[in-house]
């Protein structure tokens, strides 16, 4: 019975889907609404970065009211302020009421992302972390693959339908955390725990957690930065493909993606935390500077292919080591500033490497790009191995108060003795 994941954790994974497929209607729309308003490239790229700036900016204070008022409320407000921005977003009458807007929604925005992993982390066992985390990052990818192609029958309906059907999309989601976790007690906020949560000092402290930021830093360069904003302008202009190839190497990444992340998780219970991570980032490092030197299409795809499938192998067993971290302590400013370094990660990669394309060549800018990937290794190679051990699972098990659910309060956090042995010598 230790086998199967919570009910709630399907729940997270169903409304990260429906999330996730509203974002990829919205996602292609957004800079032809604001060249609508007559304004240049330049204005739209600082529409774009307005909602990673504010996510950004909102973090900490997210990570402090899911601590004050629970997960699942803040998710359910997080993901409906999101909805009123990105609805009010499609009916804007000016480019700077959809900037207000936009910046409406990137706080909602990083609300829901911190108490949706928070709640992913509250509520699953420590050794099966890796596959829901696995489980909640494909329901996303599966969502952004499926989500372009319903906007594209939505466009012609006018520009605004796409924001509308977001909302709509975010208002189902909502619904369903509610419905389905409305009388969970193990989605309940733990009102009898009066411990002090962890601060990002404490977590700072762990060479773990310190490993887990410096590849969230890079894998936000890369992925969510580097392949947005560069990849597209590679195709076309080095290797002189169409847009529409551009658009079906970006896919055949997500492929890559979303094939390892079903594997990824559960060998990350299975086999630790650390190799595959490490993995991940050496494949998907490699295969980023491998991008950089093709001169084929049908190698570039081949590279994408493989960085995707690296990224695949790094999130699952990244976001378990921070939640191995946190353990059965309340961690919002920890999980906070997580989500801030990746964001990090997402606005500086690429200002960083449009202006190394710019002075040097795409040849530098992905080779940096996948430097970042693979010097984040060294931290991890140094960092220790968060995944219980078998001894460890036995006698959590033992003491939980249902059958196939670990207890939260039975956790030992990291840093303290197991069975007379340190967890982590630094602690």
């Amino acid at each position: 019975m230790r086998e199967r994941l919570p009910v709630e954790v399907w729940v997270l994974v169903a409304a990260s889907f429906i999330i996730a497929i509203g974002f990829g209607i919205v996602a292609p729309v957004l800079a032809v609404l604001a060249k609508s308003f007559g304004v240049g490239n330049t204005a739209v790229a600082i529409l774009v970065a307005s909602f990673a700036l504010v996510r950004l900016a909102f973090a900490p204070m997210s990570g402090k009211l899911v601590n004050r008022f629970g997960e699942q409320r803040i998710y359910i407000i997080g993901i409906l302020i999101v909805a009123v921005g990105t609805g009010l977003s499609g009916f804007a009458a000016s480019y700077g009421e959809m900037l207000t807007w936009r910046a409406l929604a990137g706080i909602g925005s990083t609300m829901f992302t911190v108490a949706a992993l928070g709640l992913l982390i509250r509520i699953t066992p420590q050794p099966m972390r890796g596959r829901a985390s696995g489980l909640w990052a494909a329901g996303f990818l599966l969502g952004n693959i499926l989500g372009p192609v319903v906007g594209a029958v939505l466009v012609p309906l006018g520009i605004w339908v796409p924001f509308v059907s977001y909302a709509g999309m975010l208002c189902i989601a909502a619904f369903v955390v509610w419905f389905f976790l409305r009388k969970s007690t193990l989605a309940a906020m733990d009102r009898t725990n009066t411990e002090t949560p962890m601060t990002m000092r404490e977590a700072l402290q762990h060479r773990a957690y310190r490993a887990a930021l410096a590849s969230g830093f890079a894998n936000g360069w890369a992925v969510f930065g580097v392949r947005m904003s560069l990849v597209s302008v590679f195709v076309i202009e080095a290797l002189n493909h169409s847009a529409t190839e551009a658009g079906i190497s970006m896919s055949v990444f997500a492929a890559g993606n979303a094939a390892m992340l079903f594997v990824s998780g559960k060998v990350a219970d299975t086999w630790g935390r650390k190799p595959i991570a490490i993995a991940g980032l050496v494949i998907s490092g490699l295969g980023t500077i491998w991008m950089g030197f093709t001169t084929e299409m049908w190698v570039f795809m081949a590279a994408s292919v493989v960085a995707g499938m690296g990224a695949g192998l790094l999130n699952p067993p990244q976001n378990a080591v921070v939640a191995d971290v946190i353990g059965g302590r309340k961690g919002g400013p920890v999980l906070a500033g997580f989500q801030m370094v990746t964001d990090f990660g997402a606005i500086i990669g690429p200002i960083s490497a449009g202006l190394i394309a710019d002075s040097f060549g795409y040849e530098a800018a992905f080779a940096v790009t996948g430097a970042s990937l693979l010097l984040a290794v060294g931290y991890w190679l140094v960092a220790p191995e968060t995944l219980p051990t078998h001894e460890e699972e036995h006698t959590a098990a033992a003491v939980a108060p249902e059958c196939g659910r670990l207890d939260e309060s039975a956790e030992v956090p990291t840093g303290e003795r197991v069975g007379g042995k340190p967890r982590h010598p630094e602690a």
